[in-house]
């Protein structure tokens, strides 16, 4: 298939074709799982703010010592701002990453006794806490299929693929969760994160080794 092709692609051809690219994708990933490590719905939810223009590894590198120091919502509302900069530091831009965790910490502490709510309204109300954030939380920590993630991996590939032709996350995530089924929106997003971090690389997709190659118009193949 190619691009001219998949633009007069029908709906029922798009989710067939996107439920192939889902088994080959898990097929390939089968131990496919959040690069973040949390062990709670609030470790995710701050890692997932510590991560906006930073890689996971880096977060993941962070946030052990973050956690032991911040436990609970409470002692991020409490925190004194200039220790917790330095503890975000090598995250970038650590003093608007260290202002979102505290107020992140003092709207829960206020609004939810300190914990984080399983619903997508209530979550996108919270400071620095957009859509994609509250769907990782709602995906990974609480098993709920509300939407799908998009970050960089699954707006590039889903993109290669067709399976959306719009640059902005929403848009994309709007066109994705209508050609999946709902209770693999998560799972897709991880997967793609997958793909795209060893296969469909930004600047040089390794296409010829790539599962889903004949079913994607932007292989070069």
């Amino acid at each position: 298939m190619r691009p001219a092709q998949a633009r007069r692609e029908s709906g029922r051809a798009r989710r067939q074709r996107a439920a192939e690219i889902l088994a080959r994708l898990r097929q390939a990933y089968p131990e496919v799982r959040l690069a973040l490590d949390f062990q709670s719905p609030l470790q995710l939810v701050m890692a997932t703010v510590l991560a906006a223009q930073c890689t996971d590894e880096r977060v993941n590198q962070v946030t052990p010592a973050l956690f032991r120091r911040y436990p609970t919502a409470r002692d991020y509302a409490a925190a004194d701002l200039a220790e917790l900069e330095e503890m975000v530091r090598t995250t970038g831009f650590f003093r608007n990453k260290a202002r979102a965790l505290k107020n992140l910490g003092t709207a829960l502490t206020a609004e939810h006794g300190g914990e984080v709510p399983a619903s997508l309204e209530l979550l996108v109300a919270l400071p620095g806490v957009g859509r994609k954030t509250a769907n990782v939380v709602l995906g990974n920590a609480f098993g709920l299929n509300e939407g799908v993630a998009v970050d960089t991996h699954v707006q590039r590939l889903s993109r290669r693929l067709f399976l959306t032709e719009e640059t902005d996350p929403e848009k994309i995530e709007r066109d994705l969760m209508p050609v999946l089924p709902r209770e693999e929106w998560t799972r897709f997003a991880l997967l793609l994160q997958d793909h795209g971090r060893k296969i469909c690389k930004a600047r040089k997709p390794e296409c010829a080794i790539c599962p889903v190659a004949d079913l994607c118009p932007s292989a070069e193949v």
